[in-house]
């Protein structure tokens, strides 16, 4: 799996970190959840291509998806974070 963190994208992750923020809450209903790991793919790959000039290789459509999922992982685990923090 350390393979997998050499294509996650900063920039990419952040964007897509704060877009996913945004929706979930945007969007109360529990509908919008299973399809927000979907829409972060889907973004991480626009915004990796738009980062590197439209470019599209492989790699680069791998560290969008990649980092695009972080994001959500990324949200779980500060959400875990800041309820442990409430209590």
């Amino acid at each position: 799996m350390d393979f997998i963190n050499d294509y996650i994208v900063l920039i990419v992750l952040a964007v897509c970190l704060c877009v996913g923020y945004i929706l979930k809450n945007l969007i109360p209903t529990k509908k919008i959840n299973r399809f927000i790991p979907l829409i972060m793919a889907v973004i991480g790959v626009v915004v990796n291509l738009w980062v590197n000039n439209f470019n599209l290789t492989p790699e680069i459509l791998l560290g969008g998806m990649v980092s695009g999922l972080a994001s959500t992982g990324m949200h779980q685990a500060f959400k875990q974070i800041i309820e442990k923090k409430k209590e």
